[in-house]
């Protein structure tokens, strides 16, 4: 029997429809290449293990009884692994024809590749951000103060569709859809699991960097992506769990002074934006709602941190 040359990592919580509906596409997309497929549930509600069990009988499942968070659940199933590469995929995130062959023939070909990351589709097959540089002070202000989508091209010049122009060396990918060598990823001991949710990827892509490996970008292979079009809807809590994350990233590369600093703005640009909608809230007499939830939730997590 020929060697195991993937092992799909798939990270489910409550998504039950959206996880049978991967699982088929995976066992699609995957004939012709050996392959196994890993299922871990963060004990999940919605009957997603039973599922998994009655329907996907040759999955490997691990069912956490309670939610341990992306980043440990990942390792775990890397633990138990037998692929030359792992391939961790998002339950909302669905691989094209030919995806899979493209990632792994530059895999092959380029020896210093310690990960390759797919080029993102919304589901009406437009562009979705797929891949940006390391994050940064700068970047950070011009995010979060809104001044980044007036400099699209000028401060983001890697970041949109008109520079899709084949596979290359980048900082970081998206992490729906990663192809990763999996002796590279035991040599940066895996998933960060101080980080429950957000910035894995790019704590990832960075340790990877830093070992000496290159992180790559393939435009051709394609994968569509359902949660990237609701990104802007965002739970209040979970724009807060990516502040958070984003804030423990600068103070494990970057320093203390630059974290407090990146805290600062974050707490800035929030208040100054509550205080726009206050504004606008009682001209129109509505309600403040979601931006008070934000910060306040914001408040209690970066007090645990």
């Amino acid at each position: 029997m020929p060697p195991l040359e993937v092992s799909f990592i798939i990270i489910n919580w409550n998504t039950r429809q959206l996880l049978q509906d991967c699982l088929n596409s995976v066992m699609e997309r995957s004939q012709g290449h050996t392959v196994e497929i890993i299922v871990v549930d963060n004990a999940s509600s919605d009957g997603s293990a039973e599922m998994v069990r009655e329907q996907f009988p040759q999955v490997r499942l691990i069912a956490n009884p309670v939610n341990v968070g992306f980043a440990r659940a990942n390792n775990q199933g890397a633990q138990i692994a037998r692929g030359r590469y792992l391939l961790l995929l998002n339950t909302d995130a669905f691989l094209k024809p030919n995806a899979l062959e493209k990632l792994l023939e530059l895999a092959r070909r380029e020896p210093k590749l310690g990960l390759v990351g797919a080029r993102l589709l919304n589901p009406d097959g437009s562009f979705q951000a797929s891949h940006t540089r390391f994050p940064n002070l700068a970047r950070e202000f011009f995010t979060l103060s809104g001044l980044g989508r007036l400099l699209w091209g000028r401060f983001y010049p890697s970041y949109g569709p008109e520079v899709e122009r084949g596979p290359r060396v980048i900082d970081y990918v998206e992490g729906a859809c990663l192809l990763i060598r999996r002796d590279v990823y035991a040599q940066v001991n895996g998933l960060d699991e101080g980080y429950f949710m957000y910035s894995e990827e790019v704590d990832l892509c960075y340790a990877m960097r830093r070992a000496g490996w290159q992180v790559w970008y393939h435009p051709e292979a394609c994968v569509t992506h359902l949660g990237g079009a609701s990104s802007l809807n965002r739970k209040p809590q979970r724009e807060a769990d990516l502040y958070v994350s984003r804030v423990r990233f600068f103070r494990k590369y970057y320093g203390w002074l630059a974290a407090a600093l990146l805290k600062w703005m974050i707490y800035f640009f929030t208040s100054l934006k509550i205080i726009t909608h206050a504004g606008l809230r009682w001209v129109s007499g509505g309600k403040l709602g979601r931006q008070v939830v934000s910060l306040s939730y914001l408040i209690s997590r970066f007090s645990h941190t």
